[in-house]
């Protein structure tokens, strides 16, 4: 990106968050088509500052309707990977290495982490047991040039405390499950049938507006249960 095209687009999303800082959820924020016009930048640059201020939790898009003002996101409990989550329910949580590389990001990593397809990133694949059984795989990506040296440092047994020394630990997640099932090689990794019942876990874990790490990681039903945190809205 050329420093003109930096500074425009610093100038468009600083000029956006003057104008809807403050103002009621639900909002309309200024169309693409009136920031272009009154900067004289290309649609690329606009949508650029857009997508800042929406990843930022500032605005929000609705298909089909536009971009507004977003209701402020709640605060949630504490973001814990899964080393903690099975020292809470009084579990010891174990790591196995399967795979530890650095690789070039193809395009659906590169998107997910806001790389640049080929940039590097270090790929990190586990299998995490509890209490001696196997609990599920996680397969994790990272970006490289946040964390230089990570591989020659001894792989820990809980990525976010050693995101956490480097002051990186997320501190917001975009999470999706589903339910599936086991194919051969997870089979028998997590020591169940093929076919057997999995739940599916995909994540992208933020720290502020920068994107850390995304995972894929596949538990086994029959050992995990899911505990969600709900509220009513104020």
């Amino acid at each position: 990106m050329s420093e003109g095209r930096a500074l425009k687009h610093v100038q468009v999303r600083e000029y956006v968050r003057s104008l809807v800082s403050g103002a009621a959820p639900g909002s309309p924020a200024p169309s693409e088509r009136e920031l272009v016009h009154r900067f004289g930048v290309a649609r690329m640059t606009v949508r650029q500052a857009m997508d800042a201020l929406v990843v930022e939790g500032l605005l929000e898009r609705i298909p089909g309707r536009g971009t507004f003002v977003a209701r402020p996101r709640r605060a949630a409990s504490r973001l814990t990977c899964f080393t903690e989550e099975m020292a809470r329910r009084g579990m010891l949580a174990e790591s196995q290495t399967l795979l530890a590389r650095r690789e070039q990001a193809g395009p659906g990593v590169a998107r997910a982490l806001a790389l640049t397809e080929g940039d590097a990133v270090i790929h990190w694949k586990r299998l995490r047991r509890a209490d001696g059984v196997p609990m599920c795989i996680e397969d994790a990506y990272l970006n490289e040039v946040l964390i230089p040296g990570f591989l020659q440092s001894g792989m820990p047994t809980s990525l976010y405390d050693a995101l956490g020394q480097r002051g990186l630990r997320p501190t917001w997640a975009e999470d999706s499950i589903n339910a599936d099932v086991a194919n051969e090689e997870e089979g028998r990794h997590l020591e169940v049938e093929a076919g057997a019942p999995v739940l599916r876990h995909s994540r992208r874990a933020l720290v502020g507006e920068k994107v850390v790490e995304v995972s894929r990681s596949v538990y086994r039903a029959d050992r995990f249960t899911l505990w969600v945190q709900l509220g009513q809205e104020g």
